[in-house]
């Protein structure tokens, strides 16, 4: 990773979960920006700036807030990860995607630091493991459909 997870930060979360699907298809899933809002419930806007590629801003809307955010890691198929900013909070959040035999195994880690986490830390680490853990379940369900859609192409 081009930024690692700030280990000191007042909130770090660091879940994972398991896929049925190649990891060709959880990573287009999760690298298309701009479909966020179709698979993640919290997700109502989107917008990538340009290419998907290192140094790319994106700005989007999850739970009301809005989110600037630029990607610093992408390696295709393996790592991806983004520093965000909103109002009081600064997050690092990065992906690590891996085979295991027909499955992908997807870890999502992310550390939030700034006044707001460090004044209510025990809410914002509440909400960044229930929203890690809800993000994980929608990306293996949109990557599941996705590959399925892929073997089985409508007629």
């Amino acid at each position: 990773m081009n930024i690692t997870l700030n280990e000191k930060a007042p909130v770090i979360s660091k879940k994972s979960i398991t896929v049925s699907a190649p990891v060709n298809v959880v990573w287009e899933v999760l690298t298309d920006i701009n479909s966020w809002p179709a698979w993640q419930k919290n997700v109502t806007k989107s917008e990538l700036q340009g290419e998907l590629r290192e140094g790319a801003v994106f700005k989007w809307k999850a739970d009301g807030i809005f989110f600037k955010s630029k990607i610093h890691t992408n390696k295709e198929n393996a790592l991806f990860g983004w520093t965000g900013k909103t109002w009081g909070a600064y997050a690092v959040h990065n992906w690590f995607f891996s085979k295991n035999g027909d499955f992908t195994i997807v870890k999502a880690e992310e550390s939030l630091q700034g006044v707001l986490p460090y004044l209510f830390k025990s809410y914002f680490q509440k909400n960044l493991n229930t929203g890690m853990e809800m993000q994980l379940h929608e990306l293996k369900q949109a990557s599941e459909r996705k590959y399925n859609q892929l073997l089985n192409p409508a007629k």
